[in-house]
């Protein structure tokens, strides 16, 4: 940076060196005399750096440059006060435009000549020469504010220069719509390499990871450059909503600047632009893609019913000796089966790449896998239930202490329906590990009942009364031949079992009937039912009894 300033302020040098013959010599102002004092050394120091040699020549320039920087300070004081010498100050503003105008020649043709080493450098020289590009960017950034101020002083003081301020604001908007060209181009650049570096092989990496490091210093440097002549470009009143949006598009950086309502409008329709460009681009392919999708989810979901319909034929054969719960599960699963590859199909026609999808599916089952045991506890029991078929639908049972008919069954839940009219949904684990009890699984079943007598009522009638209530029931089935026998001398009655046999749809009806007829019965036959009594003896009683009649 400091041999460019340099070269700068020896280029400029006949701007100064003129300050020496016109110095006036009346008495002035204490800041005019420093002014004029400021010409004349930086005339001397102009004199001296010619003569100089080395790093001396670098000193004496590096003085050059410091004051200048405190005559323009003292310029935009005087300018600000109203009663200064105007011809005097006109004659040093116009030495400062002739020394930014030979500056701008000069960056505009160092900035051509390090691009061009930038391009041809090699890998290990390109941070060195992006170094030099930056520092020909900034200053020639610095001197067009410069510039910029230089006008508005000429105006100040009455002498503007209308066609000058419209060039140099031409030349910004030209420098502004390069450096956002060159800011998105860099960009997308960066965007590459980051992919590259993601799928090089081992022995590119370290190529790959310098190319990605000037890329990143290439963004960095248009976007610092950008901002500086979006900076300048607001004082001067140029228009930077546009400038500004593509700022934020590509470093994302919010600011105050995203407030202003033409940013965001810019912005707005920016994205809508690139939606209606990318809509006219592709939908065409898109509504024909859709299309496609439409045609082959149709087409499997038909075929889904007609392979339920022939696995549901298939499965009905009597041969098979089916249960309706594994009739239900294949019919159901073939049909899923057939629909999830008819998806799958589908989503790749749209452009879906599946092998990600097919592999998170894989990840996501073993995390699934493990927070979900129990549900997969219930679902291998519901594996279990479907090859053992303890019971069918429409059974009666009792499994996981609950008691009712089987009215649905998935792979990891039985719905019953109790007596009560109550659906529970239990899980199928919990009945794989419980006693399983299926009531109506026999067609013919034993209805066990105890009838008591009292003990001084007759056996053989008791016995002969039940005979004939089992066999005038219609229901009660005469093979297996009904059991009527004295079971047990209980405490309180002597105990009869009567066991006969019947249609398992017919159970409650023989029971309840059987049961009542037995009580009408016995009542007309003089045949007592006894409930449960004990005979209590009071031997002290009686021992009390017989001390006090001795």
């Amino acid at each position: 940076m400091r041999f460019l300033v340099l070269i700068l302020l020896l280029v400029s040098s006949l701007s100064f060196a003129e300050s020496k013959a016109d110095a006036p010599k009346l008495t002035a102002p204490p800041q005019v005399e420093q002014l004029l004092q400021l010409s004349s050394e930086i005339s001397s120091l102009i004199d001296e750096s010619e003569k100089a040699k080395g790093s001396s020549k670098d000193v004496v320039r590096s003085q050059i440059l410091n004051k200048n920087d405190e005559v323009r300070d003292i310029l935009a004081s005087l300018i600000a006060k109203k009663n200064s010498d105007k011809k005097l100050l006109l004659e040093q503003v116009n030495k400062q435009v002739i020394f930014v105008k030979r500056a701008n020649k000069y960056l505009d043709e160092k900035s051509i000549i390090d691009q061009d080493a930038l391009d041809k450098a090699k890998d290990a020289d390109k941070l060195v020469a992006l170094k030099s590009l930056e520092e020909t960017r900034n200053f020639s950034t610095m001197i067009i504010r410069q510039e910029w101020q230089n006008y508005q002083w000429l105006e100040k003081l009455g002498a503007p220069s209308p066609q000058a301020v419209k060039d140099l604001t031409s030349k910004v908007e030209h420098r502004l719509e390069f450096m956002s060209a060159s800011l998105i181009f860099d960009s997308e650049a960066l965007e590459l390499a980051k992919k590259q570096l993601k799928s090089g092989t081992e022995g590119e990496t370290g190529s790959l990871q310098l190319t990605q490091v000037l890329t990143e210093r290439l963004v960095e440097s248009d976007t610092e450059t950008l901002e500086q002549l979006i900076d300048v470009a607001d004082q001067i009143g140029i228009d930077t909503a546009e400038f500004k949006k593509v700022l934020f598009e590509q470093t994302g950086n919010v600011t105050n600047d995203l407030l202003n309502s033409k940013v965001i409008w810019s912005i707005a329709s920016g994205w809508t632009t690139d939606f209606k460009d990318w809509l006219l681009a592709n939908l065409p392919q898109l509504i024909f893609k859709v299309f496609i999708f439409v045609v082959i989810i149709f087409a499997f979901r038909t075929l889904k019913n007609i392979v339920r319909k022939m696995v549901k034929k298939a499965v009905s054969a009597k041969n098979l000796k089916m249960t309706m719960l594994m009739q239900e599960f294949f019919i159901s699963m073939s049909g899923k089966i057939v629909f999830g590859i008819g998806l799958l199909i589908a989503l790749s026609q749209i452009g879906l790449n599946l092998a990600p999808v097919l592999t998170g599916f894989g990840v996501a089952g073993i995390i699934v896998g493990f927070a979900l045991q129990d549900t997969l506890a219930n679902f291998a029991a519901g594996v279990m239930l479907l090859i053992y078929r303890p019971f069918d639908v429409g059974d009666l049972v009792e499994a996981g202490g609950i008691t009712g008919k089987v009215s649905h069954m998935s792979l990891v839940n039985t719905t019953i329906k109790t007596f009560t009219n109550e659906m529970l949904m239990i899980p199928n684990g919990k009945i794989w590990g419980d006693i399983i009890k299926n009531v109506t699984h026999e067609k013919v079943r034993r209805v066990d009942m105890v009838f008591g007598i009292g003990y001084s009522d007759d056996v053989e009638k008791a016995e002969n009364v039940l005979n004939e209530i089992v066999a005038e029931h219609p229901s009660v089935l005469r093979s297996p031949e009904p059991t009527v026998k004295l079971h047990t001398l209980n405490s309180s009655s002597v105990d009869f079992v009567v066991r006969p046999w019947a249609k398992t749809d017919d159970y409650w009806d023989v029971y309840w009937d059987i049961t009542r007829e037995v009580k009408m019965r016995f009542d007309r036959e003089g045949i007592s039912i006894p409930f449960p009594q004990q005979d209590v003896h009071l031997h002290m009683v009686e021992k009390a009894i017989e001390s006090n009649k001795a």
